[in-house]
């Protein structure tokens, strides 16, 4: 584990426990705002990330915190993260999930260096579960050192996140998949979603959107178990890059049988 793990997930907890949790299922209607078309933001993304921006830089001298709520104001700084060392931070992961009362929410926060992700943690809140990886030290579930199953279902169990799609390639997908993959609901949540892969639920993942603070500390998760998340394309993700389209699998040889199902549909 991340010589860091311990305080920073003691940090996770404190705001699930006295942010998030209080006001889950109690949001007022003026907690509740929206960013842009289908994108809310709450009072518990910017109560927490401001504890995190605030105490993060303690652990660590020299490190600051880009949030996804700091970038939703100011576009650029998501263009510094390749610059020194950084707290990549989602308060609140599945930010519509919890602002309707049901389905999976968490909190993700990642620690790169020049723009490698060197440790990631993502917390349930509800089961209180700590899922946390360290580059090239293995990912852990509560402590425990946890591994990628060996082989997946059959068809392997994919959750594709289809609605983020453009929409002339949807069906392109849905018939590239057809009878191949056995499909189902995606949890809304990468926090929820990096977990079921790498701990069995689902085999395969597909995303759209690539953003830094939802894929960081969960693609870091998955690979040290021993799944792989990589562009369409093959190449690994990176924080820094700015393209769509992502596969996250259980193993290689699921990632490779996904790519060759799914990427010349999105070509």
């Amino acid at each position: 584990m991340h010589p860091l793990h311990d305080p920073v997930a003691a940090m996770m907890r404190e705001v699930a426990e006295t942010i998030m949790m209080p006001r889950h299922r109690r949001l007022a209607a003026d907690e509740v705002m929206q960013k842009g078309p289908d994108d809310p933001v709450t009072i518990v993304d910017r109560e927490s990330e401001a504890l995190f921006t605030a105490r993060l830089p303690v652990l660590l001298p020299g490190s600051r915190v880009v949030g996804e709520e700091a970038c939703a104001a100011d576009e650029r700084l998501i263009e510094t993260l390749g610059d020194g060392v950084v707290w990549i931070v989602d308060p609140l992961d599945g930010t519509s999930n919890f602002a309707a009362g049901e389905g999976a929410f968490g909190i993700m926060v990642a620690l790169a260096e020049g723009g490698v992700v060197q440790a990631g943690w993502v917390y349930d809140p509800v089961r209180k579960r700590m899922c946390h990886a360290a580059l090239g030290g293995g990912a852990f579930v509560d402590g425990a050192r946890v591994g990628t199953p060996a082989s997946g279902g059959e068809p392997p169990v994919a959750a594709l996140a289809t609605k983020y799609l453009p929409e002339a390639k949807r069906p392109l997908v849905a018939a590239a998949v057809a009878g191949k993959l056995a499909e189902v609901p995606v949890p809304g949540c990468a926090a929820e979603q990096y977990p079921r892969v790498a701990l069995g639920e689902n085999d395969i993942a597909l995303f759209w959107r690539t953003l830094p603070w939802d894929h960081a500390p969960g693609a870091l998760f998955l690979e040290e178990a021993g799944g792989r998340v990589a562009y369409l394309d093959g190449g690994a993700y990176r924080v820094t890059e700015r393209r769509a389209g992502m596969i996250a699998a259980a193993s290689p040889a699921l990632w490779d049988y996904a790519a060759a199902l799914i990427a010349p549909a999105l070509r």
